[in-house]
């Protein structure tokens, strides 16, 4: 995506809001990952995408994206990259999730909002209270014992 002033703001929102599901991810085997990838088991990396995503989202907020990649050098640290489909109500998101050993990162490639606003903080406030709708709430514990 043709980076703009409001890319980094937007990144930084969706990084927010999946961290968790990064998380989750980031629990599987790097090696697992990259076998699916290098055979093209989409089916399947869709299905682990889906599992890691329904603890914190409502169903069909976060897809995969039926692509990626991967780093793998002698020596080096792996690297994977997992294409995914954010679609919040009204915006969808395609994206590209990096999972490394100590951390993960998000690029966005291109989003688009349904009925999009001419002024882009409005757009931008809009993504992020989308994320957040799309989000399960979790009561604190001291709610929970009432």
């Amino acid at each position: 995506m043709k980076k703009c002033p409001h890319s980094a703001q937007r990144e930084k929102i969706l990084a927010d809001a999946i961290s968790p599901v990064a998380t989750e991810l980031r629990l599987l085997d790097a090696s697992d990952l990259i076998s699916l990838l290098r055979f093209e088991y989409y089916g399947n990396l869709a299905d682990l995408v889906a599992s890691a995503a329904e603890l914190f989202f409502h169903p069909g907020t976060v897809n995969f994206g039926l692509g990626g990649n991967y780093a793998l050098e002698w020596g080096g640290k792996p690297e994977v990259v997992l294409d995914l489909e954010i679609k919040p109500r009204g915006v969808t998101v395609y994206a590209q999730l990096t999972l490394a050993e100590n951390h993960a990162g998000i690029e966005i490639n291109h989003i688009a909002f349904e009925d999009p606003s001419s002024d882009p903080d409005e757009n931008t406030a809009f993504l992020e209270k989308s994320l957040r709708q799309s989000r399960y709430s979790v009561k604190p514990p001291h709610a929970l014992a009432s």
